[in-house]
């Protein structure tokens, strides 16, 4: 009897010492993949998928009329206004324009204050802006006739509609274009002092591909923006930047060449 005993709190233990091991086990952090000079995943020519809505997020289709951001619209006036736009034009600021961070130069498209209702078509001639958060910079001109001067941000949907080509009847007509391919790099900071943007630049060539320096004027102040990665469609982009994201740089996006 005493032996029995025995033999049940062996197995007992036995079964306790698999039951914690198997807590463990569970409980164990998964591995933390290596980031040393990781590529973008290359992805099939199929229809890509929209990415996500809460951030930033994409649609992107080969045909304009399909490719839809919702996020935070802000507009920037007189420091830049007659100053060069990324496109080589000359920045005014009581037009009607706007920067965006991907779309080709020349891209009409519509936006939409989510709290009014009211819309406006301007052309993209610019880069920006520079703000994780925001999807595009309206010209003062563009933001007065949306409302959002005042308050300087307003949530917004925007949809390109494509190039100008001529127009109907009196209404404007628009040829879509493709907007999934193109040459993406990332903005991981940007800092008024060379040295900090030079740390940086040191720090992620040791792990990203085409860590960079660019340096912007304002008219006012120089910034120096630290770029890392090269990719050729906006699919292979967001997954970079969500990886860049997940490995502690919360404030990269992504920027078109």
């Amino acid at each position: 009897m005493n032996q029995d005993k025995t033999s049940g709190r062996k197995w007992s233990a036995v079964l306790g010492l698999a039951v914690a091991m198997l807590f463990v086990a569970c409980a164990a952090p998964a591995p933390v993949p290596s980031t040393a000079r990781t590529p973008a995943p290359i992805t099939s020519g199929t229809k890509p998928k929209p990415y996500r809505v809460g951030r930033t997020w994409y649609q992107p289709m080969n045909d304009a009329s399909n490719f839809t951001q919702d996020g935070v619209a802000s507009w920037y006036g007189e420091e830049f206004h007659g100053r060069r736009t990324s496109n080589g034009e000359i920045y005014d600021m009581y037009g009607v324009s706007a920067a965006h961070k991907t779309l080709p130069f020349g891209t009409y498209v519509r936006v939409e204050n989510l709290q009014t209702g009211k819309t406006i078509d301007v052309r993209i001639n610019d880069r920006g802006p520079f703000v994780r958060n925001r999807i595009i910079d309206l010209s003062y001109g563009a933001a007065k006739q949306l409302g959002i001067v005042g308050p300087g941000t307003a949530r917004v949907v925007i949809m390109a509609l494509g190039r100008a080509s001529g127009s109907d009847n009196g209404n404007q007509v628009y040829v879509p274009d493709d907007y999934y391919t193109g040459n993406f790099t990332f903005q991981v900071g940007a800092f008024a002092e060379k040295t900090n943007a030079e740390r940086l630049r040191q720090e992620l060539s040791g792990r990203y591909e085409n860590a960079h320096i660019t340096t912007y004027n304002s008219g006012m102040a120089t910034f120096y923006r630290v770029r890392v990665g090269k990719v050729a469609n906006l699919d292979q982009a967001v997954a970079y930047e969500d990886m860049l994201i997940e490995n502690g740089y919360e404030n990269a996006f992504i920027v078109a060449e």
